[in-house]
């Protein structure tokens, strides 16, 4: 990727939006203009101007995927594995945009880490995933960076923190860094009533799936208080209540249910979805968490065969004060687009359990944070200054494009952001005396007519960061509050040696991601620098930085093997 550089923002929202990226019919950030300039070897086109995200933005990325894991080999392809059953929508590759024809980009928060997750549990397979399962801000989200959190007496319940320094692959590139921190856990919490919806059909009788969702039930209690409710809703060929709204308190019968949860026969439908949401509204607490957590390897045959119905009922619910997450089990019948479709709808989050350890992890460390939102209808807008940036293109966030001028529409859904969390954003910017990137395969240039709305970047700056969330308790109709902080275009630093190394192990990872999705943008040849950079982090030794160097060494020689289909 580096060598195409020319400028690199990094955008890091350093807070730990939970879940949802807005509703697909929301995501709708305009039409392209014709291209003025492009540069010849420029293949594929854009239809997205606002978020500048696109479905298919670079060939071979046009369609669902049904594949395993492919190889990325230096040869370029990939290699499919027909046997594998996993679908996946790729998300394209945003193109750049000429500041001077739409200096807006805008997207809702998001904080999914089900792609990395995919990745995890791939290479732990021997494998390399599916270039369509890769959406790069997933992987960047999936670690912790070290952004302050604001004061406990903070007016927001969040912090932006913005930097900027010169690229770290010496090209002449700047990385810009937006950070926004959540404010951490209340000492005290509102009860929780959760509700799994688990599928029991016959292929969750794998070791990786049904008895790593009783792994997760198993830890819950242990993290919740004894006066918070579980229920377990099942389903497969027919719908079961397997557990009522019970106390935590009463363990010894949670116990005995999960225990004799078994998997078998079809997935010949009933109410599962429907049911699950009339125990959590058999359990409601006012004021306390109500959740929904559906567990499954990928089906959907919950009762509702339109998937636009059942979208329509988890949008509805949500209003109600049931909030939904999914999580996904195991391989080979993982239906990602609509996980993470599902979730978004829910005010939730979608994240992929292939381990034991992974359960319990997950579990302890994200379960209840990701119910507990500080912030909802959370969007990003960054506005770049065109006498200081000739051109930009975010990095990730394909599928989470928000239309620039729907950013003050409050009736717009975005994302929720959870107690503690952080998210990052990555942008490539091109300065005012610099030449747009054009590699091989690249989308087209968004170009057109120069924008002629409202400029409220300051002259002197390079970028002016908006963010706008209401309230988590906050209806649909209520105004949002919006809150900015812009960086001085002279506030980067000298070299890159002034870069820390959160900075460097974010754009490590985006370079990466990048790679294995097989973007336009990505050099295979920088696989050395990111080895440099996850090897001297100080982190590194332990703990997920220790598992991503390890992951990556195997992902590293499946790579240079050139191929790693699925078996």
């Amino acid at each position: 990727m580096a060598k195409y550089l020319t400028w690199v923002a990094v955008v890091a929202l350093g807070l730990g939006l939970v879940g949802c990226g807005g509703d697909d019919d929301d995501d709708d950030s305009g039409s392209a203009s014709a291209p003025r300039g492009s540069s010849p070897g420029a293949g594929g086109s854009s239809s997205q101007v606002a978020g500048k995200a696109g479905g298919s933005a670079y060939p071979g990325t046009g369609g669902s995927s049904t594949n395993g894991s492919v190889s990325v080999g230096k040869g370029g392809g990939s290699t499919a594995d027909p046997a594998s059953g996993d679908k996946y929508e790729p998300v394209g590759t945003n193109p750049f945009v000429l500041t001077d024809v739409d200096p807006l980009s805008t997207f809702a928060v998001d904080a999914d880490t089900a792609s990395y997750d995919i990745f995890r549990r791939d290479v732990n397979d021997g494998l390399l995933p599916d270039p369509a399962s890769v959406r790069l801000e997933e992987y960047v989200n999936d670690f912790a960076y070290h952004y302050p959190a604001p004061s406990d007496d903070a007016e927001d319940p969040f912090a932006i923190h913005l930097a900027a320094a010169p690229s770290l692959y010496d090209t002449g590139t700047l990385l810009l860094r937006v950070g926004i921190q959540g404010k951490q856990a209340p000492a005290e919490r509102g009860p929780a009533n959760l509700v799994f919806l688990v599928d029991v059909s016959g292929s969750m009788a794998e070791a990786n799936k049904l008895p790593l969702v009783k792994v997760v039930l198993g830890e819950a209690l242990d993290i919740l208080r004894p006066d918070d409710k579980i229920a377990i809703v099942t389903y497969a060929g027919s719908t079961t209540v397997a557990l009522p709204p019970t106390r935590v308190s009463d363990k010894a019968t949670i116990e005995s249910v999960i225990n004799g949860l078994g998997a078998g026969g079809s997935t010949a439908g009933g109410s599962g979805i429907q049911l699950a949401y009339d125990q959590a509204r058999a359990g409601f607490i006012d004021g306390g968490i109500n959740h929904i957590v559906m567990c499954t390897d990928g089906d959907f045959n919950v009762g509702i065969s339109s998937t636009d119905a059942l979208l329509d009922l988890i949008k509805t619910e949500r209003t109600s004060g049931v909030t939904l997450t999914t999580l996904g089990f195991g391989s080979g019948n993982l239906n990602d687009e609509m996980m993470e479709k599902v979730s978004n709808a829910g005010n939730g989050m979608y994240s992929v359990i292939s381990s034991e350890d992974q359960a319990i992890a997950y579990t302890n460390e994200r379960l209840l944070s990701t119910m507990l939102h500080i912030a909802k209808d959370m969007k990003i807008q960054v506005e770049f200054n065109a006498r200081e940036v000739l051109a930009y293109r975010l990095l990730g966030y394909e599928d989470r494009a928000i239309a620039d001028q729907d950013f003050r529409n409050d009736a717009v859904d975005a994302g929720e952001i959870g107690v503690g969390h952080r998210v990052t954003a990555l942008y490539e910017v091109v300065p005012a005396d610099g030449a747009v990137p054009s590699p091989k395969g690249a989308p087209d240039l968004v170009d057109g007519s120069e924008y002629a709305g409202p400029v409220e970047v300051s002259a002197k700056d390079l970028v002016l960061v908006k963010v706008r969330y209401k309230q988590p308790g906050a209806s649909e109709s209520d105004a949002a509050k919006e809150v900015a902080t812009s960086l001085p275009a002279s506030a980067a630093a000298a070299s890159y040696s002034e870069l820390d190394a959160d900075f460097r192990w974010a754009v490590a990872i985006a370079t990466f991601a990048e790679i294995l999705k097989q973007s336009p943008y990505a050099e295979p040849d920088q696989l050395d620098t990111i080895e440099t950079i996850v090897q001297s982090d100080p982190e590194v030794t332990s703990g997920p930085r220790g598992e991503f160097a390890s992951l990556f060494t195997r992902a590293r020689t499946l790579i240079d093997a050139g191929t790693a289909p699925r078996k």
